[in-house]
């Protein structure tokens, strides 16, 4: 409205007013105006410039908003984009009903530096936010879906008083449009910062200061779709120093890439959540819910699936409305990409169980795709290189809310197969090898550490909290790093028990079994389930290469378990190296996980109306198919939930392996090296097979004050839920351990061999020369192994259980303290126990007996922590063993060699002097 127009009714208003108004008055023949009269002109005045004011700021609003996204690129989607790549200034709009409204938020390294955990294709965090606005501020607050409450209810006036969102931005609104009144923001102040915690990231695994470069960094390709936005950083760091990295080609600088998704929930799209059973392995989203007080529980769980609905709700096997579709990268070299197919599809066995026909599919990403691989809208699996990673993960995005999955993703890093396919001269001696690292680290020897319950439970590489980076959980990478071990293991006892060639169609056939197991494992994750340690016990060990048994019922009771290879015993037919369906306790899972309530419309299903049906499902947990046990139930207690393990009796399985072990290395140096080529090579293979030997031996170590876990409810079958290993088996694993460890005769490894273990001389970046002897460390090796192994059984758990096991049992049904001290040191010092002509000690037997030694005195001296009952029989078989070795001294040892007399003399005054100090000090 021009100016003009305005004052023209300011003076029509005016004379109306004169006309009419009951005010007026007349004097002297003078109108005069009293003060009233004048107020009231002023203030329509007044009213007029305001409006006029009011026009005038639209108008510049409008204007400003205009000039804003004037010359930018608009893409339309869930949140508008404004782009203009000459300034790389992005902008994003949102409607006033955006506001307060619940978007899910997943990142992802999408480009790293192929080392020190820093992989392209990782999650980095995934969170529930909203933006608020507050005066001239736009906030990006995270919410807090750990409590809730129903909104009708008084509790829900105190929740968000009580526990606070989080608020990680506030960025300031570039403009309003004045008549959408949609908001403006610009992304850089949101996206161009350190908004994953890439620096935390990197000062913690680089050991190095990086600093982002704002200047460097820049957005990559954006998308904008009807239900989500993806938007890619490209972030540049730099440290004055560096970092110790071979990747890159100068350390001081690095770019990382993140993919960002910023998606809308499904909203009344008919999902009911399902509540967890702690008898079947889901992940779950739990919360605590302030509306029932009355419970015994204060925690609501649900697992983690996907929504699925039958097309034919009637039909017994229906397909889907919507099935699982993943897709397969395009950059998945071409000769695994059936392999992978098999592996995804396998499940479809366990969804036909659970009434579904075709519930999974498998899609190929077509060269040309003009879609990325991160985006939520597809469930992919990738192919991704690194130096030292070697790892496949699972991972999924959930509605923290309903725990309904919305978007999957697999990696798969090359060196999986790569050992393999480099004809096993080439195993992988990765930086992240668990079981390696946790056998080396004396400190967590020192502290009782169980190696193989450590490396489930690593973390590793996201295991710090940096910002918006957290740990997370239940993570593959240990799995990954061992299991291309184990398959690498297997292609070498193929060349060397079954002399196949790299070539052939066994070989071939062998590569495809490893990779279809692989995926299969990793899909399993994607569909919700935990690992389930309790898997590989199904079958005898007779029936592991039957064939016929294998194929049908399956080679383990589930596909998430830590598998080895399956190796056949010499002179037995080999059958299947890994699982090629999945197992009873698989397709039971889905059921419980997947299976539609037969009686009534998913409308009008509230999660507890199903509780009746699913306990139908879960009560079937007794059967010993169906025997679930998870990370946190592999603690040193059930012999049966392990990892790398098979058959049901471990005891037969292990002797098996162990001596395909000693064939192997007794035939490695016959095969190996291949002409012309390096005999670092055969260091290197010789080194996986005693890995591998005394891998299987620990496996034993369970049984020792073992007890069988099971997760059961109270029902009319009154089951115990701990059971503990008959005394007959554990007297059994004390002398497969004394025949196949601690015996003089245990090791006998040809000459030959041994002066043939050359190390690689090999010296530039992604190859190394160990700062170690040049010759081969035998007697270390041997030592450091047999130390694990004895400090595992006299560790104080073991001790204490032990203590426990026999309060709660018939005395002479389990294995006791004083047995097992005795029989290890009968065993150990076999040379002058139980002999009527003393003997020399070899150089293998005389470190196995310091280390008893250290270890017995360790607990007299009260310089570690165990039962005092163990420390007495600590002291008396001390003074036992102090005098046999006095009496062989005394008659015998004109028949000892220097080594031995040496050894028995010092061994004598050390217990001597260590029970006068326990004297002394009590």
């Amino acid at each position: 409205m021009s100016k003009w127009i305005t004052k023209l009714i300011v003076y029509i208003l005016l004379f109306y007013y004169l006309l009419f108004g009951t005010n007026y008055a007349v004097a002297n023949q003078n109108a005069n105006v009293d003060t009233q009269q004048l107020n009231a002109i002023s203030g329509i005045e007044q009213l007029a410039n305001a409006e006029y004011s009011f026009k005038e700021n639209i108008k510049e609003d409008f204007w400003r908003y205009r000039e804003t996204i004037k010359g930018r690129d608009k893409l339309e989607g869930v949140f508008t984009i404004y782009r203009d790549e000459e300034d790389d200034k992005i902008y994003l709009e949102l409607k006033p009903e955006q506001l307060n409204k619940n978007y899910l938020c997943t990142v992802t390294l999408e480009s790293g530096i192929g080392e020190s955990g820093i992989y392209s294709g990782l999650p980095l965090q995934d969170f529930l936010f909203y933006f608020r606005r507050v005066n001239n501020n736009l906030h990006f607050v995270v919410r807090n879906v750990k409590f809730r409450t129903e909104q009708d209810k008084p509790e829900s006036r105190s929740l968000a008083r009580s526990f606070s969102d989080s608020v990680l931005y506030a960025l300031e609104i570039e403009s309003i449009d004045p008549y959408s009144k949609n908001i403006l923001i610009d992304l850089n102040n949101l996206l161009m910062q350190d908004f994953p915690g890439l620096t935390s990231l990197l000062k913690y695994y680089l050991r190095a200061d990086y600093r982002l470069e704002e200047n460097r960094s820049y957005f990559g390709d954006i998308d904008s779709f009807p239900f989500n936005l993806e938007i890619e950083s490209v972030y540049s760091f730099s440290s004055p120093e560096g970092a110790y990295l071979v990747t890159l080609p100068d350390s001081r600088a690095l770019t990382l890439k993140v993919h960002y998704s910023f998606s809308q929930l499904p909203e009344n799209n008919g999902y009911v959540p399902r509540l967890a059973d702690d008898r079947v392995g889901y992940f779950i989203t739990a919360f605590q819910d302030f509306s029932k007080n009355n419970g015994k529980e204060p925690f609501v769980r649900y697992i983690n699936r996907w929504h699925l609905e039958p097309s034919d709700p009637k039909a017994p096997l229906s397909p889907p409305k919507k099935p699982i579709i993943f897709w397969i990268e395009n950059a998945v070299p071409w000769e695994y990409r059936d392999a992978i197919r098999e592996g995804v599809l396998m499940w479809n066995q366990a969804f036909a169980k659970a009434g579904f026909q075709n519930a999974i599919e498998v899609r190929q990403m077509p060269d040309d795709a003009d879609w990325h691989p991160a985006d939520v809208r597809y469930n992919t699996i990738r192919w991704f290189n690194s130096l030292d990673a070697g790892f496949a993960r699972g991972q999924v995005r959930v509605n923290p809310l309903t725990g309904e999955i919305l978007d999957a993703d697999i990696i798969v890093d090359a060196n999986m197969v790569r050992s393999i396919q480099q004809e096993y001269r080439a195993l992988m001696k990765s930086r992240i090898n668990c079981q390696e690292f946790k056998i080396a680290n004396q400190e967590l020897q020192n502290n009782n550490i169980n190696p193989a319950a450590q490396c489930i439970n690593d973390n590793f590489p996201w295991t710090i909290n940096t910002g918006l980076l957290t740990s997370q959980p239940d993570a593959d990478f240990c799995y990954g790093a061992e299991f291309s071990h184990q398959a690498a293991m297997g292609a070498l006892a193929l060349s060397l028990l079954r002399d196949t060639t790299p070539n052939s169609d066994e070989m071939k056939e062998y590569l495809h079994q490893y990779i279809r197991s692989l995926i299969a494992h990793e899909v399993g994750h994607t569909l919700g389930l935990r690992h389930n340690f309790h898997g590989s016990t199904m079958l005898a060990p007779q029936e592991l290469n039957n064939t016929e048994i294998t194929h049908t019922k399956g080679l383990v009771a589930s596909v998430m378990d830590y598998l080895p290879v399956n190796i056949a015993p010499q002179g037995t037919q080999q059958g299947d190296y890994f699982p090629t369906v999945v197992g009873p306790y698989d397709q039971w899972a889905i059921e419980y996980g997947y299976k539609p309530h037969p009686d009534m419309p998913a409308q009008a299903i509230i999660p507890e109306a199903e509780k009746d049906f699913l306990e139908q499902i879960a009560l079937a947990s007794p059967q010993p198919e169906l025997s679930y046990a998870t990370d946190e139930d592999i603690w040193d207690i059930n012999p049966l939930a392990n990892v790398w393990d098979m058959s049901s009796d471990v005891l037969v399985y292990s002797q098996w392996q162990m001596d395909n072990a000693r064939v192997m290395w007794q035939r490695l140096g016959q095969h190996y090296p291949l002409r012309g080529e390096s005999y670092s090579d055969l260091r290197v293979l010789f080194n996986s097979i005693l890995k591998y030997y005394f891998r299987n031996a620990s496996l034993l170590t369970q049984y020792i004050g073992g007890q069988s876990f099971g997760r059961h409810h109270a029902d009319e079958n009154i089951r115990p839920s701990f059971v503990p290993v008959s005394l007959e088996k554990q007297r059994q694993v004390l002398a497969n351990l004394q025949e196949y460890v601690f015996a003089e005769d245990a090791f006998s490894f040809p000459a030959q061999l041994l002066n043939q273990l050359a190390p690689s001389r090999w010296q530039h970046w992604g190859s190394f020369i160990p700062v170690s002897r040049l010759d081969y460390p035998i007697h270390e090796r041997i030592q450091r192994f047999q130390a694990v192994i004895l400090r595992s059984l006299l560790d104080s758990d073991r001790l204490n259980r032990l203590r426990d096991i026999e309060f709660k049992t018939t005395p002479g049904q389990v294995l006791s303290m004083p047995e097992l001290f005795n029989t290890l040191q009968k065993n150990i010092w076999t040379e002058v126990i139980d002999t009527r002509e003393a003997k020399s000690i070899s150089s293998i037997r005389r470190s196995l007996q310091r280390e008893h030694l250290n270890i017995l005195l360790e607990m007299v001296l009260r310089t570690t922590d165990v039962p005092e009952d163990a420390r007495t029989l600590a002291w008396f078989e001390l003074r036992q063993l102090r005098n046999v070795i006095d009496a062989s001294l005394k008659h015998q040892n004109e028949n000892l060699d220097i080594y031995t007399l040496a050894h028995l003399e010092e061994t004598s005054d050390r217990i001597t002097k260590a029970l006068n100090a326990g004297l002394v000090s009590r």
